[in-house]
C-alpha cells in the first residue's frame, strides 16, 4: 500500500509574511530585527493553512547575506521571531546574487524541489504563493499552483498565476479550494 505524498502551501517570506520595505517602487528586505513587521492577517492566515493540515514552508531569496548587508546572526533572529509568530514548518533560504547561478534563488525551482524531498511533498498538489515574479516562476517550474500577491512595484508582473489578491489573508480560500480539488476532494 502507497500512502500519498503530503500537500504543502510554499511561502515567500518579505511581502506575503512580513512587510517589504519599499523604495523607488522596488521591495527589499528587511536587514534588522527591528525592521521586521508582520503583515496584518499572515499569522491567522498561515494557522488556518495549517488547522487544514498543510505544511507551510517559507522559501526566500535573501541575497543580503552575501551582499554583506545582513549578516546570518540576524537573519536567524528574524527567522526565530518567524517561526514563533507563524509555526510555519520550515523556512529554506538561498543567500546568493543571481551571479552565482545556483539552482536555489528563485525563479529557479530548487528550494522547493529540495522541500519536497524533505517533507515528502506532491508538489503538483502544493501552492506557491509570492509577491513577485520570481516566486510565480519558481512555483511554475515546480509544477506548484500560484497566487501572486499584488502590490503593484515597479518590476515585471508574473505570467499567468492561477490566483491574483492582495494579501495572504485575502487568498487563503482560495488555497484551501485548490488545494482540496487538487487532492481529488470536492
Amino acid at each position: 500500500m502507497t500512502t500519498m505524498k503530503r500537500q504543502a502551501v510554499f511561502l515567500d517570506r518579505d511581502g506575503v509574511l512580513n512587510r517589504s520595505l519599499v523604495r523607488d517602487g522596488m521591495p527589499f528586505a528587511p536587514v534588522c530585527l527591528e525592521d521586521f513587521e508582520m503583515l496584518p492577517g499572515a499569522c491567522d492566515a498561515v494557522a488556518r493553512l495549517r488547522d487544514a493540515g498543510y505544511l507551510t514552508i517559507v522559501v526566500t531569496n535573501q541575497p543580503d547575506l552575501s551582499s554583506g548587508k545582513q549578516n546570518s546572526e540576524t537573519l536567524h533572529a528574524i527567522h526565530d521571531h518567524l517561526r514563533e509568530k507563524t509555526g510555519v514548518d520550515d523556512i529554506l533560504v538561498c543567500p546568493h546574487l543571481d551571479a552565482d547561478g545556483c539552482d536555489c534563488r528563485k525563479p529557479k525551482p530548487g528550494m522547493l524541489h529540495g522541500a519536497a524531498r524533505k517533507w515528502d511533498i506532491d508538489l503538483a498538489r502544493s501552492m506557491m504563493v509570492g509577491d513577485r515574479w520570481r516566486d510565480i516562476g519558481a512555483g511554475q517550474a515546480a509544477g506548484c499552483a500560484t497566487v501572486f500577491i499584488e502590490y503593484g512595484y515597479a518590476e515585471d508582473a508574473p505570467s499567468n498565476p492561477d490566483c491574483v489578491g492582495a494579501s495572504l489573508d485575502e487568498v487563503v480560500p482560495f488555497i484551501l479550494k485548490e488545494l482540496k480539488r487538487r487532492s481529488g476532494g470536492q
